[in-house]
């Protein structure tokens, strides 16, 4: 390893021409001293010269300048570099007090000297990244480069600008940024101009000569970023966007996070501002169990929990293969976090005391269900057993282990249910209501209900993006069907956030803002894949599916919510919880075990008196499908 070292010219290279530059800077200092006369001087100068040299060469390698990159020199390196000739020069200027009584060495040539070298060493590492970057990572040929317009003239804006500058054997180059502010018209952010509004985009690429567009927006809405991508058609400019708000926590902006315009970037809204202490005070240093843990809910809770430094998380869940991949991922990103991995079904109560009298988990996210509602229509009993039945082992559990925190993911179709599906996560909300009743004075159990969730299993823009890769037709169930909808992580974010407002017995509404016409969406995707609905993609209606509605609700009518003090997290005033439920409970479930369809969404409806997916018969009190 130190012949590898002592071989490497790169580094003797720096060392030979920052000393050279160095020692010759007492000869220039004493130059402008004496006002050029140094024949006289030449001999006590060389003394003086090399008497500091080898200081020169000490510094050199106490501060690792030969092992700094010169081509991406950066103000820590000047500070690096002020230091070491800081250090130096004070030594040679006390040196001088004393040594100036016997060779001719002024007090003003050390102080002359730093400046001179500061300078000098500054500039050499200016030039050579500049003729780095100029003359070897630039694209050989004109025709590679692309010419960039930026849409965003902000911190993310500026940021990915710099990325290209930086890079440029990307033959990325940015010519000008569009922006809206007023403010920032007419003005440059490192020699870039803010040529002007978005609206005059087609105009501003065609005087610009623009290849591309680069959407830096990560905080603007889907309607904005929807009006970019509109522009950018109609001039038929390419375009890429960086990534939203929740995937740029870090702070990092790089060329190699460009990406295509997706239709969560038109429904995006305003990034949600977190209570972190909060959310902290009851996650850190405490062991967190999330199950489901390798679905895309389950997951992401995972990755949102490993910042706020619990003491370990038990990833609980029945898939393998989905548990590895998020595993996986945590032991690459979090691998200081202690996980204890657990291959188990919700159902399996005998597994999950083990687990408990094992970990003793402190803090529950409870993710882990069945959510396809066209299947759960053909299998009810699973259903109830997953849904509800894994429910209540958890909760039980978690009263008797005394954990601290219990907050179970429910969705928009627990609302006056049409669905099997959506009847069982009701039953499950009054599940974790009845906990509630029981828990100790430092015990919490709520429920947070949101609509569906852009990419999640089961959601539809999957499919969507696969019917258009083969060709179409799109399948839309029904014109008129609307949804809400919410990315992954404000989902996840936000139930992190519900379970820090200590409301026992709770059962949160998310702001989900307003309804999206899934017909729309489906357009959207077609044209964000370069084609046009009806003309290169077909759009087929199959019809409303068993358990489905026309549109959901986040609250039934006779709920209505009271607002809490987080701007995007309501309460529900009451949740309609019935009489006697724990014995009914026990009779569902005896009933799900006897296995008839009819009669499991029969007691359905004696717990849920809202399920609209049975009625009875007017004769006979038959059950009617």
């Amino acid at each position: 390893m130190l012949l590898k070292y002592l071989l490497d010219k790169r580094y003797w290279v720096k060392i030979l021409t920052d000393s050279l530059y160095w020692g010759l800077a007492t000869f220039i200092a004493y130059w402008l001293r004496i006002e050029g006369d140094i024949v006289n001087h030449l001999g006590e100068i060389s003394i003086v010269a090399l008497s500091v040299f080898p200081l020169k060469l000490f510094s050199i390698y106490i501060f690792v300048h030969h092992r700094r990159s010169w081509q991406y020199s950066s103000i820590r390196d000047l500070f690096s570099l002020a230091k070491s000739v800081g250090a130096v020069s004070t030594i040679y200027f006390l040196t001088a007090i004393v040594a100036r009584e016997f060779i001719f060495l002024p007090l003003s040539v050390p102080v002359i000297e730093g400046i001179i070298a500061f300078l000098g060493l500054g500039a050499i590492r200016f030039f050579v990244r500049v003729y780095l970057r100029e003359h070897y990572q630039s694209p050989k040929k004109k025709k590679e480069y692309k010419k960039v317009l930026i849409a965003g003239a902000g911190d993310s804006g500026t940021m990915i600008a710099r990325e290209m500058l930086r890079h440029p054997k990307t033959g990325l180059v940015p010519i000008a940024f569009l922006d809206d502010a007023l403010a920032k018209w007419k003005q440059k952010i490192m020699g870039i101009p803010v040529a002007g509004r978005v609206s005059e985009m087609s105009e501003i690429a065609t005087s610009y000569g623009a290849d591309e567009l680069i959407i830096a927006m990560p905080s603007e809405t889907g309607d904005t970023i929807r009006r970019v991508v509109e522009e950018a058609r109609k001039c038929d400019l390419p375009h890429r966007i960086i990534p939203g708000f929740h995937d740029l926590i870090s702070g990092r902006v790089s060329i190699n996070q460009l990406r295509k315009v997706d239709v969560e970037d038109l429904l995006r809204r305003k990034p949600v501002q977190l209570d972190t202490q909060k959310i902290k005070s009851y996650v850190k240093g405490r062991r967190i169990l999330v199950t489901g843990a390798g679905g895309s809910i389950g997951s992401e809770i995972v990755r949102q929990v490993s910042r706020f430094e619990p003491e370990s998380i038990i990833l609980l869940g029945r898939g393998e293969n989905s548990i590895y991949h998020i595993v996986r991922e945590m032991n690459a990103d979090f691998s200081h976090i202690k996980k204890h991995i657990k291959i188990a079904d919700v159902r399996d109560i005998d597994t999950l005391e083990k687990i408990f009298e094992e970990i003793q988990p402190e803090v529950i996210f409870h993710a882990a269900a069945h959510k396809h509602v066209p299947l759960m229509e053909q299998n009810p009993a699973q259903a109830i057993f997953n849904n509800v039945g894994g429910t209540k082992n958890l909760t039980n559990l978690a009263l008797d282990f005394g954990v601290k925190y219990f907050v179970n993911i429910s969705t928009d179709k627990a609302v006056n249910p049409t669905s099997v599906m959506g009847a069982s996560k009701r039953i499950a909300e009054y599940v974790v209501q009845n906990a509630s009743k029981k828990a100790a004075s430092d015990q919490y159990f709520v429920s947070v209900r949101f609509g569906n969730v852009l990419g999640s299993r089961g959601s539809v823009i999957p499919v969507f993006k696969e019917q258009i890769r083969k060709g179409g037709p799109v399948t839309v169930t029904h014109p008129e069907m609307i949804r809400y909808f919410m990315t992954i992580p404000e989902a996840s974010q936000l139930v992190l956030q519900a379970g820090a407002l200590n409301q026992n017995g709770s059962v949160f509404v998310l702001d989900m803002g307003e309804p999206v016409k899934i017909l729309d969406m489906a357009k959207d995707l077609i044209r964000l894949s370069g084609l046009e609905p009806e003309k290169d993609i077909k759009i087929k209606f199959s019809g409303i599916r068993p358990g489905e509605k026309l549109f959901e609700e986040l609250l039934t009518s006779e709920e209505g919510t009271d607002i809490t003090n987080f701007e995007k997290i309501m309460v529900a005033r009451k949740n309609g919880m019935s009489e006697r439920f724990e014995s009914k409970l026990d009779r569902l479930f005896e009933t799900t075990r006897q296995g008839n369809p009819q009669a499991i969404r029969s007691m359905i409806y004696e717990l849920v008196p809202t399920f609209k997916g049975f009625r009875k018969q007017e004769a006979g009190g038959k059950v009617k499908n």
